[in-house]
């Protein structure tokens, strides 16, 4: 396992895209808005509203 994190991926992803067994998933953070209430973009998800979730197989 690497010391250093992937720079393609964001806090809220729990898999590189493209990986079997993952797929898109609508940040829970933000809600899919890639904002938080105070107008940031979310963290999570780098802004994107989206993350990358296990879904099970591979």
């Amino acid at each position: 396992m690497s010391m250093h994190p992937d720079p393609d991926l964001n806090p809220g992803d729990e898999a590189e895209p493209g990986t079997p067994g993952a797929g898109e998933d609508i940040c829970e953070a933000c809600a899919g808005t890639g904002r938080l209430g105070d107008g940031k973009s979310c963290p999570e998800c780098g802004g994107s509203g989206r993350v990358m979730r296990g879904i099970g197989g591979g």
